[in-house]
């Protein structure tokens, strides 16, 4: 049974509390939900776009997309589309009908209130690394995932007050056997943060058992829970212009139930998608656009996302690339398509690095600029990503946190201030042509907040740092991480309804989890 609302605790605890500057390992900046302030880049002129969006609406109306889920077919055939099989065409003027009713912005509201996020309008949320199948740290180094590293690394996400949301598992734990695995890391989800939560589309079991979670969570009615988003799922297409059945499905359940829904189609150009951008992007918009109407048919205004992660192949060997020119123009161009559509947009901070060395940083910086310059809403991936995605790695978590605290440093409106004691004029006077500003009373009343302070960054010259022991920035961000796990402490939940979550994640075991195929 539902438990009451009188029952649920909404304090953040102390790692990453929302009140709170820091804490005794670092002193990060306090919760916030970034405004993007910067005019996006579009490079793309009108007629550009234009060329892209009647691209798309040519795919969907003459070669159409493949929907496996039988359930979505016989939905499409009572909207009028043109089922063959399972090929699916759209008129364009539905498909426009439909990506309308689509809201522009929306809420989700996590167990903790004071974590809710929305998603859309000028706002710009990072979330951690989700499904990388292996662990790197500089003590074990590439092993695959297990239960304990995803729980560190949820306490990162948790932590870190520069991470908006907590997507899906930060590291697969593969010791865990599938058809249980997403109950154990959904509890420990729910459990070690208090954030907004994502729900795996995998099959009915997967989907409905971490709705029913979440609702658990947050102590809400199943009327309450629906009222609306809690949680969100993500689903890719599978490219080149295809859907498969679980995720279509999970989306279906979640959307019916008035959960959030985000359609990131992964386009790798020249693999899965033309080696022109134009091209790439073209099918992207098509692939998502396909589902998003297909969603909005069966519950109009249900949240939806339109996401990228359009990048591109390396051309000799076959290995996706991120945070390449071509990647950074790819998001920017699909910022300007989910404008056109009035859609929120997803895209990623990503790497194709091995290890947290200076690739890793520089792509992924690219990514994170990439998002900022797009007006990406919802960032995923944006701490802790690396060998495309097959490595989770919390020394590379805490880097990334780093560049993450920066862009919304970036974002403070204080620092392009104009006013007079910003103009400085009397400071400038004062000091004239023969002094420096060191010293002064302006800059006295200023110095410990005026500029941005790193918790990773070494600032010091080669001799200072030297003599400190000459810590490479890697070494640093794994000791970082010690402590902060050391010191973690989880955010309060009511033991009433922690209990419940443990009884509703063994009668789920108890009666076999998740089907699998092994």
């Amino acid at each position: 049974m539902p438990q009451s609302a009188s029952r649920r605790r909404r304090h953040g605890g102390r790692a990453g509390a929302a009140d709170r500057r820091g804490s005794a390992v670092i002193d990060q900046m306090p919760w916030r939900l970034p405004v993007n302030t910067d005019r996006p880049t579009e490079p793309l002129p009108p007629e550009g776009v234009q060329a892209i969006h009647d691209g798309a609406m040519r795919i969907l109306e003459e070669i159409g997309i493949e929907f496996l889920n039988l359930e979505s077919l016989e939905i499409f055939k009572e909207a009028g589309a043109r089922v063959d099989g399972t090929n699916v065409r759209l008129d364009r003027d539905w498909v426009m009908e439909m990506v309308a009713k689509a809201p522009a912005q929306f809420d989700i509201t996590p167990r903790n209130l004071d974590r809710k996020i929305t998603i859309g309008g000028p706002y710009i949320l990072f979330g951690n690394v989700s499904s990388p199948p292996n662990y790197w740290d500089l003590t074990t180094g590439k092993v695959p995932g297990t239960r304990q590293q995803c729980a560190d690394l949820l306490k990162l996400t948790q932590y870190f007050n520069c991470i908006h949301f907590a997507g899906g598992y930060p590291v697969e734990p593969v010791d865990i056997h599938a058809r249980e695995r997403h109950l154990d890391v959904v509890f420990d989800k729910l459990t070690l943060t208090d954030k907004v939560a994502h729900a795996y589309s995998l099959g009915k079991e997967r989907v409905e058992d971490v709705m029913e979670m979440v609702r658990i969570a947050g102590g809400l009615s199943e009327e309450e829970f629906q009222a609306e988003p809690r949680m969100y799922t993500n689903i890719n297409s599978t490219s080149p212009l295809k859907h498969d059945v679980p995720m279509i499905d999970g989306c279906l359940r979640c959307v019916r139930r008035g959960q959030a829904v985000i359609v990131t189609p992964f386009t790798l150009a020249g693999a899965m998608a033309p080696v022109t951008m134009a091209g790439a992007v073209a099918q992207s918009v098509a692939e998502a656009l396909s589902a998003i109407a297909l969603f909005q048919y069966v519950r109009p205004g249900c949240p939806c996302a339109i996401g990228t992660f359009t990048s591109n192949v390396d051309m000799k060997s076959g290995a996706p690339a991120f945070g390449t020119p071509e990647y950074m123009r790819a998001t920017q161009m699909t910022g300007q398509m989910a404008r056109f559509y009035g859609l929120p947009l997803r895209s990623s901070g990503s790497s194709a690095a091995n290890v947290p060395d200076g690739q890793a940083m520089w792509e992924t910086s690219n990514s994170l600029w990439a998002a900022v310059q797009s007006g990406t809403n919802v960032v995923y991936h944006a701490a802790g990503w690396l060998e495309g995605g097959l490595i989770a790695s919390p020394e590379k978590f805490i880097m990334d946190c780093e560049v993450i605290q920066m862009i919304q440093r970036y974002f403070e409106p204080e620092i392009c201030a104009t006013g007079p004691d910003e103009i400085a004029l009397e400071a400038i006077r004062d000091v004239g042509n023969q002094g420096h500003f060191f010293g002064i009373q302006h800059t006295q009343d200023r110095y410990t907040t005026v500029f941005y302070q790193p918790f990773l960054s070494d600032w010091r010259n080669y001799e200072g740092w030297e003599l400190a022991g000459g810590v490479w920035t890697a070494e640093r961000a794994h000791q970082k991480f010690k402590e902060i796990i050391a010191s973690f402490e989880a955010p309060e939940l009511d033991i009433a309804i922690r209990d419940e979550l443990a009884d509703f994640v063994a009668r789920r075991k108890a009666e076999g989890g998740a089907p699998t195929d092994f």
